[in-house]
């Protein structure tokens, strides 16, 4: 009986484990994983992650946190004009490029939940500082949640609460620009 019910509890803490785990770019994200041990798995943010290596972001990223991830996909950076990613980790942009990235970070974990919860405070909208400095709106449309940067720029939510180590990362559909 107590082979039983160890085999029950296992079970069960094997299923907890797996549901908290979501799959982005193919691959599992696990919650006990940093931002950094996660994406780089992800093979729709290989651009992501060389852009963070390239700005010499990921011990940064890869620290305790807790940090809110707007994470731009691949296809996200292709929608940027022709040779723009190229152009940006040069060496000799590193600190355009870290503006950009870090213009995609705020400080502290906000879920969905969280996000919401302040947008509704805001009267349909919330303000977030990020690591740049520059403020990111966030918005619902329907039931999509919506960033618009200080350019007037938007990017929606494709997947959200990717729960971190350090935080939680949102995949967005379009690079966010400071």
């Amino acid at each position: 009986m107590k082979k039983i019910a160890l085999a029950f509890v296992c079970a069960l803490f094997l299923q907890a484990a797996t549901a908290q785990s979501v799959e982005v770019g193919g691959a599992a994200m696990y919650p006990n994983k940093n931002i950094i041990e996660n994406a780089v798995n992800s093979k729709d943010h290989t651009t992501l992650v060389a852009a963070v290596k390239a700005a010499g972001l990921v011990d940064a990223l890869s620290g305790v946190g807790p940090f809110t991830v707007f994470a731009p996909t691949n296809a996200a950076f292709g929608k940027l004009p022709a040779g723009t990613v190229e152009t940006l980790v040069k060496p000799e942009n590193k600190a355009t490029l870290t503006k950009i990235l870090t213009y995609h970070v705020v400080a502290g974990k906000f879920d969905a939940a969280a996000i919401a919860a302040k947008i509704k405070e805001g009267n349909g909208s919330a303000s977030f500082t990020t690591l740049q400095g520059g403020m990111l709106k966030a918005t619902m449309k329907g039931n999509k949640l919506m960033l618009t940067d200080e350019k007037g720029g938007m990017s929606m939510v494709t997947i959200k609460n990717v729960y971190q180590s350090n935080g939680v990362i949102h995949v967005i559909d379009t690079v966010v620009m400071p």
